[in-house]
This record gives C-alpha cells, structure tokens and sequence, in this order.
C-alpha cells in the first residue's frame, strides 16, 4: 500500500519484515521484531489517517519455501504467536492490538476508519478456527474493541456446469468503496466461488466477480479509482465498476 506521503509500504514474508520505500528508492525498515522475536511473515495492512501502519502477521510465509523463507519448526507459529500489530508513526514503537484470531490475514479499514476489517484463514493450520471476516471498532485510532463476525466465508453457490454447491473457502486481500462496501479477494473452492466477493455494509453479500484462478488481492486504481485490479495466481485482471475505491 501507499503512505500519505506517497511512498510505498511492503509486507514481505520472505525478510519477515514492514519496509517503506522512500522517494529517492532507498528503503527503511519500520518492522521486523516484537517483544524481541522475529516477525512470522507480515502479511498485509493500511495506513491510518493519523500516519499509523497497521499489519497482520499470519506466519505464511514462513511456513513454506514457495512464498517466503521456512521457519526450521515446523509450527504454525513459527516465531510467535499470530497477531495484528500498529506502528506508531511518531515513535516507530510497534504495538499488538490483537492477537485473538488464529491467523489474520486481510485487513481493510472502513471509509470512516471507524471500523476494521480483518480475514480469517486459521483453518489452513487450525480445526477450530472459523473462515470468515471479522469486524473491530477502532478506539482513538490506536486500539480495537467488541470483536465480532462481519460475514462468514461459507457460500451456496451454481457452478459453471449448473451444479449447485455449498462450500466455505478464504477472504484474502480487502478494499472499501466509497459506498462502504467491501470487495474481499476470495478462493480455495474453485469454480463458481473463486474470485471477489462484494459485502454490503452490514455483511451481505450482494455480489461476486467470478475469476478463473484464486484471487489473493485486490485494490482501486485509475485517476477516478473505479479501476478494480485483482491479483490472482498466475494472472492479473482489471474491470472498470460503477463506484470509487475508499482510501489511498
């Protein structure tokens, strides 16, 4: 993602650490410790209005050699225990602000920022864990509160064959609109559920963009940013929607 400054920042598995590019290319690592251990492999994150970076640290990319760099254990915490953390744009202090998920992954704030959005993918390593997205309230820009489910990932779905089909598979990569919706990069399932899936504000879903390849991120772009670009495995897709992109 971008800073408010325009400078880039990166949430690489492979260094397990948060960098920001700087405008004349040099790079400055703002994260790669907490309590004095290793980072897992952050993940993904957004920029605060007040210059907070915040970032999930779900532990993929140490857990195998094909995105990142793996851990010599063989755990699903391979450094510590997973998280979502802040750092502080005035101290650089990094800060946990909750470590209640089994592996944050996506996170997205509201078009207010009064809200955070957080993708749940502990099942890939947890029995227990749910497949959803959780929503948070943001207290005073630096803290979470009241923890609940916003929508859960299980979806009866027609596949391109005309079968019918009920399955549950990940939310990746999230952005918001400028209407409040969430478009969440989506799959693990395959045809018929694997792409985007558009949440309204209160957790429906009122829509999908059916990609033929899992779709692991996604944001708004274009001088109007109602561009929606799409990462998939192998593949980058865009389509052109009739709405705005909520953020930088």
């Amino acid at each position: 993602t971008f800073d408010w400054e325009g400078r880039q920042i990166s949430f690489e598995h492979g260094n397990r650490r948060v960098v920001r590019y700087e405008h004349n290319g040099t790079a400055t690592v703002l994260a790669d410790k907490f309590g004095g251990k290793p980072l897992n492999a952050p993940n993904d994150g957004a920029v605060h209005p007040d210059g907070g970076i915040w970032f999930t640290d779900p532990g993929y990319g140490s857990l195998m050699n094909y995105e990142g760099n793996k851990a010599a254990n063989d755990s699903p915490q391979p450094y510590q225990k997973e998280a979502v953390y802040r750092i502080d744009p005035k101290t650089a202090k990094v800060d946990k602000v909750s470590d209640e998920m089994f592996k944050p992954n996506g996170l997205c704030f509201s078009p207010d920022y009064k809200k955070v959005y957080i993708a749940e993918t502990g099942a890939s390593h947890y029995e227990d864990a749910p497949k959803n997205i959780m929503v948070f309230d943001v207290i005073d820009g630096v803290k979470l509160s009241k923890g609940r489910e916003f929508a859960s990932m299980n979806l009866k779905f027609v596949n391109s064959q005309g079968h019918s089909i009920e399955g549950a598979g990940f939310a990746a990569g999230m952005r918001t609109d400028i209407d409040g919706n969430l478009w969440v990069g989506a799959g693990w399932v395959g045809d018929g559920y694997d792409g985007v899936h558009i949440l309204a504000p209160d957790g429906t879903r009122i829509g999908q963009i059916l990609l033929p390849e899992i779709c692991g991120n996604l944001c708004f772009g274009g001088p109007k940013r109602n561009r929606l670009f799409m990462t998939a495995s192998q593949s980058l897709y865009a389509v052109y929607v009739e709405t705005q992109g909520a953020h930088i």
